[in-house]
């Protein structure tokens, strides 16, 4: 059973009297979970994908989902440099960030020598929070979207493995929709979106895809 967060204050075991708040708590958690999620990603995950030989469209599929996840990773690793991101927010690029970093080396290790990404770039990157809050809203929303309209498309063993990717994507939705202030859940179900659509969407995003 895990330990109750403390309502208010614990002692802390960094130093005599010195007391952690409630949110360091959170922090603290929220950071080690993420080391702990990178971690078993890296050491499970496409391990058997990986000794086999996916199908052409495994692959592609493969590759078009490490290109969104390049772009993520980089989109968060940007806020975080460039930003002046404080508090819930900065908390949220720090960990999801390092996610998407891990969903890259992931991607990269299913597909091996197959790996060859299209570059998505943002060609207009966020200058000020309220324009990263709502674009990582968007390309959250999307990343579900994205692995959601692929299902059909994929073998057996790459749908089993990316399941383990998607549940997080859709935890980064949600987290970043309630700290955005919009209804976490917003519907009983999610609304899948094909390659073209994803594209599209990403243009109108700023993205370029080439």
């Amino acid at each position: 059973m895990l330990d109750p967060v403390p309502e208010d204050t614990e002692q802390s075991t960094e130093g005599p009297g010195s007391v952690a708040t409630r949110e360091q708590w959170l922090e603290r958690g929220l950071t080690g979970a993420a080391g702990l999620a990178s971690g078993a990603i890296l050491a499970g995950g496409f391990a058997s994908l990986a000794s086999s030989a996916p199908s052409r469209q495994d692959v592609a599929v493969l590759n078009f989902a490490l290109a969104f996840e390049q772009l993520q990773a980089e989109f968060y690793a940007h806020a975080v440099r460039t930003l002046s991101l404080h508090g819930d927010w900065l908390q949220y690029a720090q960990v999801v960030g390092a996610h998407e970093q891990a969903h890259v080396a992931f991607l990269r290790r299913a597909l091996g020598s197959a790996a060859n990404p299209a570059r998505m770039r943002l060609s207009r990157p966020p200058s000020d929070p309220g324009a990263f809050q709502r674009l990582a809203v968007t390309l959250e929303d999307l990343g579900v979207a994205l692995y959601n309209g692929q299902a059909a498309n994929v073998s057996k063993a790459v749908l089993a493995q990316a399941a383990e990717i998607v549940s997080v994507e859709a935890r980064h939705a949600s987290w970043a929709r309630d700290l955005a202030g919009l209804t976490p859940a917003p519907a009983a179900t999610d609304t899948p979106a094909s390659v073209t659509q994803v594209q599209a969407s990403l243009k109108n995003a700023g993205v370029s895809v080439g």
